[in-house]
């Protein structure tokens, strides 16, 4: 006979092992939350030392408010915390108002739960500071330590009694890793704060205190994202945008380069990044992604942090209106960063040119420099250079349209056109690229590239995207059957998707009535198109607002797909005056530094590289 179970309290060691199982998975994790504690103590240095990737010790070392004895014995029970004020704790209080990245009083007792713990903490004042070394749960040292005013946490040998866990550990390269990524984000989050990282006798980086916000976004993501990125400051309502983010076309094929913090915290959170890709949609390639820093501040009140314990995911209360910010904000600040390009040649290309091998006699290219051929290399040709006096057969094209009488002087540029940014044409490369020469350099155009961008942004500036939100009724409204939710998520934002020319009502419990789709979609599949619209207001949410913006997004990679078609193309003969014509619009026009898949239209060259090549400089 089976007995019945007994109801009984867990012992606290498992508890706190239990509790550690949500809190402390890697030595990342359990990093993360000792640096988050000295940024709460109002630190401003804070030192890391992690060996073997953190598998075998990490320490860190503040200058903050320091703790008494009494304080560091609460410090090490559960959900014990000096970060809520007694206002949050009692009744009237709100638990979402909390200012500090910390708050839940779970972290120590966790990790000292699975590791051997020593803390060690002076306040300033104090004749001296205080020991404790808990191992595994269990309390094995106390007395007095010799430190200055701040806190130091050493963890060593963790998860050394859970076998179990630590299999689960990846390599100590892996770990490592991991453990420079948070140090990374929470120093991005706090260029007030200096920190040192060192990993083994490595030194890793060295961060001095009050450094400006781009500085230090710089110097850990990378150094020349400064030169190719533009700054982000924005204000809508309560809510506020900063941070730097890199051109389109200098990207990454990872998204790990993608620094995200609500009210200084980082976060990992599917909106922000849907929002980032959104931002950047008719600007990157699918498979390219950002590289960016982006802090968004809000009320507390709107903002949800209490969501997990590793409290890396957040909830916000209007989520549509954070989305709709950041697409808007990103996109306003790409298109009035200005029009540049990734600026330096690809250095594999540039390595591959100084690298050719010095030739021990004369070769015999250059006896023979005006043949035609290089017989250096059997059987191969120069590239061929086109004649920029040469005229243009092919159909007009608006772009290239010139005043009366100018057409002359574009094919004859004085002296004062080098100063133009872009410089003024020289030639055409393989009927593709252009090649044009400033006052400090040689700039190269891809022509079919440039082009896109200039149709794309000519369109808009139309009111291509108004006419896009006017419909096109169907002759005969289209019945589209589907699935009850997604009837349910489309009727409930069919008024907002109605000012974007989609006109759609209830047709039953399963199916959907269309009698109307956007004019720039008439020829697009209804069916097909609010089954893509309902796919992406499960991922993202019921609201209406963001499946409007949605659809506004779908509709400018219409925009773009239809830019591409009507744009000139690679192999195509121009003359000087329509090489010119496309740089000066080139320099009038936003974003004209990529096309719309995030490739650039055009890099530079300049004169010292060019030197350099010869031999001159």
């Amino acid at each position: 006979m089976q007995t019945k179970p007994t109801i009984r309290r867990l012992p606290e060691t498992l508890v706190n092992r239990i509790a550690a199982g949500e809190v402390v998975e890697r030595p990342a994790a359990a990093l993360k939350e000792l640096v988050e504690n000295a940024i709460d103590a109002g630190a401003t240095r804070i030192a890391v030392r992690i060996d073997d990737g953190g598998l075998a010790r990490i320490e860190v070392t503040d200058d903050g408010c320091g703790m008494a004895p009494e304080e560091m014995e609460l410090a090490l029970e559960r959900h014990a915390t000096s970060k809520l004020p007694d206002s949050l704790i009692g009744d009237e209080g709100h638990i979402e108002r909390v200012a500090t990245l910390g708050f839940r009083g779970e972290a120590l007792p966790s990790i000292a739960s699975v590791a051997r713990l020593t803390l060690e903490s002076r306040v300033r004042g104090g004749a001296q500071g205080w020991r404790r070394v808990v191992d595994h749960g269990a309390l094995v040292e106390e007395g007095p330590a010799a430190l200055p005013p701040g806190t130091r946490v050493r963890i060593e040998h963790l998860f050394a009694k859970v076998p179990a866990r630590r299999k689960f550990l990846r390599s100590a390269r892996s770990e490592y890793a991991a453990c420079l990524d948070v140090v990374r984000r929470l120093a991005m989050a706090r260029p007030d704060i200096g920190f040192t990282l060192e990993h083994g006798d490595r030194r890793i980086f060295a961060l001095q205190p009050g450094e400006a916000l781009e500085d230090r976004v710089a110097q850990i993501v990378a150094r020349e994202l400064k030169d190719n990125g533009v700054s982000i400051a924005l204000e809508r309502d309560a809510m506020q945008l900063g941070g730097i983010a890199g051109l389109p076309t200098y990207n990454r094929g990872v998204a790990d380069h993608q620094y995200l913090f609500v009210n200084g915290r980082p976060v990992k959170d599917r909106l922000l990044v849907g929002a980032v890709r959104g931002a950047y949609s008719d600007m990157l390639a699918r498979d390219r992604h950002a590289v960016l820093a982006l802090f968004l501040t809000l009320p507390a009140e709107d903002v949800d942090v209490n969501v997990h314990p590793a409290k890396t995911e957040v909830r916000f209360r209007d989520a549509a209106a954070v989305r709709g910010f950041i697409v808007s904000g990103l996109r306003q600040a790409l298109a009035s960063g200005d029009r540049r390009s990734a600026q330096a040649p690809d250095a594999g290309a540039m390595a591959r040119w100084m690298a050719e091998p010095a030739l021990a006699e004369p070769s015999p290219v250059l006896r023979s420099i005006f043949s035609g051929r290089d017989w250096a290399r059997p059987g191969a040709t120069p590239a061929r250079v086109a004649d920029v006096s040469r005229d243009w057969h092919g159909e007009d094209d608006p772009v290239f349209a010139l005043p009366q009488g100018r057409a002359e002087q574009a094919a004859e540029p004085d002296a004062e056109a080098l100063d133009f940014p872009l410089g003024i044409a020289r030639g055409q490369v393989a009927n593709t690229y252009i090649i044009a020469e400033t006052t400090d350099g040689l700039v190269l155009v891809d022509q079919h590239a440039a082009h896109e961008r200039l149709v794309l942004e000519r369109l808009r500036a139309a009111g291509a995207e108004d006419a896009a939100r006017r419909s096109q009724a169907l002759l005969i409204p289209d019945v589209v059957e589907m699935e009850e939710v997604d009837c349910d998520r489309l009727e409930e934002a069919a008024e907002k998707l109605a000012d974007h020319g989609l006109l759609i009502e209830r047709f039953g419990p399963g199916a959907m009535l269309v009698r109307a789709v956007p004019a720039v979609l008439g020829k697009a599949d209804p069916a097909r198109l609010l089954r893509d619209i309902a796919d992406d207001l499960a991922k993202h949410g019921l609201d209406a607002d963001k499946g409007a913006l949605l659809l506004g997004e779908k509709l400018d990679l219409v925009l773009a797909t239809m830019a591409c078609h009507g744009s000139v193309r690679a192999g195509r003969v121009l003359s000087v005056a329509e090489m010119n014509a496309l740089l000066r619009e080139m320099e009038r026009t936003p974003r004209s530094g990529q096309c719309n898949h995030g490739r650039p239209t055009w890099v530079k060259l300049k004169m010292e590289d060019v030197e350099k090549l010869f031999g001159r400089h």
